[in-house]
C-alpha cells in the first residue's frame, strides 16, 4: 500500500514550490531614478550654501576690508590667490558643482547656454578682452573680478530655485541693514571702522561713510539699488509697517554715504513712481482706506522728520557737497580732456599704461578716471571697449528677460553709475553686487496658469424599448 506522504499531491507540489529559493528582486527603475534625483539634491544644497557665503563676503568684505586684513588684494605684492576676491572662489566651487550633477558637465553647459544663447555673446566678448591682456602682459585679474564674476553669480543662481534663493533673501537684508547701521555710525560718531584705501593710499579727512563696502559711491550704489528693489517690488517684504519704516531707514542713510548721483536717481526714479500712483488713483483706481490713511500719516511724519533734520544741520555735510564739490566737477571735465592727449592709434588699440598713468596725475585724476567708458577706451582700446559695452548689453537683456519689470530701474541706475563714477573700470566688485540684487530681489515670478472651469455636458435621455 502506498502512503502518500505530506509531500505528495497538489498541496505538496506547491508547498515545494514555495521553498525553492526565491529569485532575486529586480528594482524597478524609478529606485535608480530616486537615488538620482537625491544625488542632485544634495549637490544643489551644498552650492546654496556656498553661494550665500559668497553673498555675505560680496556685501562684507570689500577691498579696504581685505587690505585691512594684510590681504594683498589691490596692493602691491602677495600671491597670486590674494589677488581674487573670495566671492569669485565661491562662485566657483558652486559652478563646478553644479556640472558635476546627472546630466555631467557637457550636458549641463548645453542646457545653460541653450536657455541664454546671449550669454555666449558676452563670454566670447570678454575672452577677446582676455587675449588682449595676456599679450600686453597685464594684470588679467581685473577682468575676471569685475567682469567674469557677475556672468558666473547669474549661471548659478539661475539654477537654483526660488525656494532655494530664500536665505539669499535674508543674507541681503542682513548684510546691507549692517552697512546702513554702521554708516549711521560712522557719520555722527566721526570714527571710521575700516580705513578707507584706494590701493595703497590711505583717505584722511573724508567724513562719507563706507562701513563695510569700502567706499562711500559703492555703498551709496548698493543702498539705492536696495531702496529701489524695496519700492518697486512690494512682494519682497510684504507688511506695509516694516517695508514704509525700512524704506526710510535705508534711504536716509544716503546722506551719510554722500552719493549725490545715487540720491539724486533715487528720488528721481521714487517721486515718478508716486506721480504715477496718483495718477491712477485720480483716474479711479480702488485702494484700501487703512492703507490711504497710513500713506498720509506717513508723508506728514517724513515732512517733519526731513525739516528737523535741516534745522539741526544733521545733514549739511551732504548739502554743502552740491554747492562745493571739491574739484569732483573740474575732475570730470579732465576725464573727458584726457582723450584729446592720444593719438587715433593710441585710442583704437590702448595707449602704453605708464604713459596714461602719468596723464592722469598730471591732470589730477589719480583717483581714477570717472567715467566707464573713457577708462575703458584708455586702459584697452576703443575695438574692445566697443566689443565690451555689446557683451554687457547682451548680459543685461538676459538678465532683464528673466527678472521683475522692476529690474529696469537698477539697471538704469547701474547706467548713470557708470557713466558718472569709477564704477567698473577699476577691479572691484561693484556690477556683481548690482546683479545678486537684482537676481535674488527681483526674480521673475513663475506665471499661473489658470485652470479652464470644467464643462458640464448637457446630460440627453432617450427612450429604451422594453
Amino acid at each position: 500500500m502506498r502512503v502518500r506522504g505530506p509531500l505528495h499531491g497538489p498541496a505538496g507540489a506547491a508547498q515545494v514550490h514555495r521553498r525553492r529559493p526565491a529569485s532575486p528582486v529586480l528594482r524597478p527603475a524609478s529606485y535608480a531614478h530616486g537615488r538620482i534625483a537625491n544625488a542632485d539634491a544634495f549637490i544643489e544644497r551644498i552650492a546654496t550654501g556656498l553661494m550665500l557665503l559668497a553673498v555675505i563676503a560680496t556685501f562684507t568684505l570689500s577691498s579696504s576690508v581685505l587690505t585691512n586684513w594684510k590681504i594683498h588684494y589691490l596692493t602691491a605684492g602677495g600671491n597670486f590667490y590674494e589677488k581674487l576676491h573670495p566671492t569669485t572662489y565661491f562662485s566657483l566651487l558652486a559652478f563646478a558643482l553644479l556640472l558635476m550633477r546627472s546630466r555631467g558637465p557637457v550636458g549641463e553647459i548645453n542646457r545653460i547656454f541653450s536657455e541664454s544663447k546671449l550669454l555666449l555673446a558676452y563670454l566670447l566678448c570678454w575672452l577677446f578682452l582676455l587675449i588682449q591682456v595676456l599679450v600686453l602682459e597685464r594684470p588679467f585679474t581685473v577682468i575676471i573680478d569685475t567682469f567674469l564674476l557677475p556672468i558666473l553669480i547669474a549661471m548659478v543662481l539661475w539654477q537654483l530655485s526660488l525656494t532655494q534663493r530664500r536665505p539669499l533673501v535674508w543674507a541681503i537684508h542682513f548684510t546691507i541693514l549692517l552697512n546702513v547701521v554702521l554708516g549711521y555710525y560712522e557719520y555722527f560718531s566721526g570714527h571710521r571702522l575700516i580705513p578707507l584705501t584706494l590701493g595703497d593710499v590711505v583717505v584722511m579727512g573724508e567724513w562719507r561713510s563706507a562701513a563695510l563696502l569700502g567706499h562711500p559711491l559703492t555703498a551709496s550704489g548698493v543702498v539705492g539699488a536696495y531702496v529701489l528693489a524695496l519700492v518697486l517690488r512690494p512682494a519682497i517684504c510684504p507688511p506695509l509697517l516694516v517695508r514704509l519704516p525700512l524704506i526710510a531707514f535705508s534711504l536716509g542713510s544716503l546722506m551719510a554715504f554722500g552719493g549725490r548721483t545715487s540720491l539724486v536717481t533715487v528720488l528721481a526714479m521714487i517721486g515718478l513712481v508716486g506721480s504715477f500712483e496718483v495718477f491712477r488713483l485720480m483716474r479711479g483706481k480702488r485702494t484700501p482706506l487703512p492703507a490711504a490713511i497710513l500713506a498720509i500719516c506717513v508723508l506728514f511724519a517724513a515732512g517733519a522728520i526731513v525739516f528737523a533734520a535741516l534745522d539741526l544741520g544733521i545733514f549739511d555735510k551732504m548739502l554743502l557737497r552740491f554747492s562745493s564739490d571739491k574739484g569732483s566737477t573740474l575732475a570730470r571735465f579732465a576725464t573727458f580732456s584726457l582723450l584729446s592727449h592720444f593719438d587715433w592709434h593710441e585710442l583704437i588699440l590702448g595707449p602704453n599704461p605708464v604713459r596714461v598713468n602719468a596723464l592722469q596725475s598730471q591732470l589730477g585724476l589719480n583717483y581714477g578716471i570717472e567715467n566707464f567708458w573713457i577708462s575703458s577706451t584708455v586702459q584697452f582700446g576703443l575695438i574692445h571697449t566697443i566689443l565690451l559695452t555689446v557683451g554687457l548689453v547682451c548680459f543685461f537683456v538676459e538678465l532683464l528677460r528673466r527678472s521683475n519689470r522692476a529690474a529696469w530701474a537698477i539697471v538704469l541706475l547701474i547706467v548713470i553709475i557708470a557713466a558718472s563714477s569709477v564704477s567698473f573700470s577699476s577691479k572691484n566688485i561693484q556690477l556683481a553686487q548690482f546683479v545678486i540684487l537684482i537676481l535674488i530681489l527681483l526674480p521673475r515670478e513663475p506665471r499661473r496658469v489658470a485652470v479652464p472651469a470644467q464643462v458640464r455636458t448637457p446630460i440627453s435621455y432617450r427612450s429604451v424599448p422594453a
